[in-house]
């Protein structure tokens, strides 16, 4: 019998893709000075304080796949002190810490369906290739959530997703909960609500070690015992944004004898205590936008200024993953293939599980002629960059001016340029033309212009992305 109530910390860790989608060199970040890139400051100011202080084997946490990627091999070190963590915490408990967050961090209800489980479906290989385990949550990225969305988790095998309390309905008098939603068919999936006031309260004024104690003690002390109360907030909260933060970390999850509440995690509150309450969510809301995904989609005034320039890119770069689906999928049917599957399983490519060849026959294409196997493969790599076009953070700040949109419209003629070599079918044409409508509220400049930018660049050997790194002419692929 529990004696007390529970907490449960949860740190999102991830940092969006920093490589040039044209050589895959990672740029260099001025304004991470005294590090090369924000890669390289963060780790050094939270990943690795909080690696060394295994407070990674107290909490639960999402680690995203492209910052996993630059870790893997940029700071080897901290990354496997992370995966040791979690199958630290395995071996003690038999089920892991950590959970799954969608490989590209795309807004999944702003996605189509199957785009949506190819996320799911790549971020658990993802999951199970780093940590060995199959994942049983999912962090869904900035929490964007719509009932399709749920639906895919459930069909994908993933047991639950976190999300925030101002995104749930009905009675949440058992905290965090686990809390049952209702699918289609009479299905179920289950949600953990996180205490947004508690959250934000770590998140944008952190305690000293002395006061977080404290705050934490005074607010569970009065909560039921074996209640379960959730704290989720960016990872890098915890030593970028606040230096002390890894030491406030370490202190609040290694309670006393004394303080009024035990740590556990997700996965294990969920296996000793199933919901027992039903609980709707807000269709179309994040933890970052109260404007229906407007910050995504259409602009809202989440970000200031004018934000019109969002629908145009969106507009652009949805029109352009139908083009690049309807070439893909000829031709692999024609070839009697089934498309979307075939997507799916290229993970193994991407994580460098097996090389392009390995895969074809592993798929049992191996008889076809070299030729076709390359097209294949570059309809396959099309596939990739055209799912990473569709990044969160290309549409989350302020300006298309900036870095981010740029490396969105650099993955979406990446994407391009593989169809090309497959197929010789150029989407350039209708692609500038779509981005012609979205127009940077501080330079007049369109993204057609910027599109035509970052050829240029490439074609000259420097960045398309912009920066002091000086890369390669980027060539057509083997």
């Amino acid at each position: 019998m529990a004696y007390k109530p529970f907490l449960t910390i949860h740190g999102h860790f991830y940092q969006p893709p920093r490589d040039d989608p044209f050589t895959g060199e990672y740029r260099v970040e001025p304004e991470a000075a005294p590090y090369k890139n924000w890669n390289e400051r963060v780790t050094a100011e939270c990943y690795t304080p909080n690696a060394q202080a295994g407070n990674f084997e107290r909490i639960s946490f999402n680690i995203g796949e492209t910052l996993a990627r630059w870790m893997e091999s940029n700071a080897p070190e901290t990354y496997r002190l992370i995966v040791d963590a979690v199958h630290g915490y395995y071996r003690r408990h038999n089920i892991v810490n950590a959970v799954a967050q969608g490989v590209h961090h795309t807004i999944l209800p702003l996605a189509r369906g199957r785009d949506k489980r190819t996320q799911l479906r790549w971020a658990i290989a993802s999951f199970r290739h780093r940590f060995g385990h199959r994942p049983q949550g999912i962090w869904l990225p900035e929490m964007a959530v719509d009932y399709e969305t749920l639906e895919a988790v459930s069909e994908v095998g993933l047991w639950f997703a976190i999300l925030s309390d101002e995104q749930v309905l009905g009675d949440l008098s058992h905290g965090a909960g686990p809390y049952r939603v209702r699918l289609a068919n009479d299905r179920f999936i289950t949600v953990f609500v996180r205490d947004s006031a508690l959250s934000n309260r770590f998140s944008f004024n952190m305690p000293s070690v002395e006061e977080a104690r404290d705050l934490l003690n005074d607010a569970l002390k009065d909560k039921h015992p074996g209640s379960l109360t959730l704290l989720a907030t960016d990872g890098e909260t915890f030593g970028h944004h606040y230096r002390h933060g890894v030491e406030v970390l370490s202190a609040i999850t290694k309670p006393a004898y004394t303080d009024a509440y035990d740590v556990t995690t997700l996965g294990e509150y969920l296996r000793q205590h199933p919901p027992v309450a039903e609980a709707q969510i807000v269709e179309n809301s994040s933890w970052s936008c109260p404007h229906h995904l407007g910050r995504w989609a259409t602009g809202c005034s989440c970000t200031p200024g004018c934000a019109y320039w969002k629908g145009g890119l969106r507009r652009a770069l949805d029109n352009l993953s139908r083009a690049v689906d309807e070439v893909y999928a000829t031709v692999v049917r024609a070839r009697d293939l089934a498309p979307w599957a075939l997507r799916d399983d290229y993970i193994s490519v991407m994580l460098g599980q097996v090389d392009g060849p390995t895969f074809l026959r592993d798929h049992h294409l191996g008889h076809l002629s070299t030729l076709a196997q390359q097209q294949l493969l570059h309809l396959l790599e099309a596939q990739l960059y055209r799912q990473r076009m569709f990044v969160s953070c290309a549409f989350f700040f302020e300006d298309l001016e900036r870095l981010e949109p740029r490396y969105a419209i650099a993955n979406a003629l990446r994407a391009i340029a593989s169809i090309r070599y497959a197929t010789g079918d150029d989407l350039t044409q209708a692609f500038r033309r779509d981005l012609s409508v979205a127009v940077s509220p501080t330079s007049g400049r369109t993204g057609a212009q910027i599109m035509d930018e970052i050829i240029e660049a490439a074609h000259l050997g420097d960045s398309p992305l912009g920066g002091s790194m000086e890369f390669g002419r980027y060539s057509r692929p083997d």
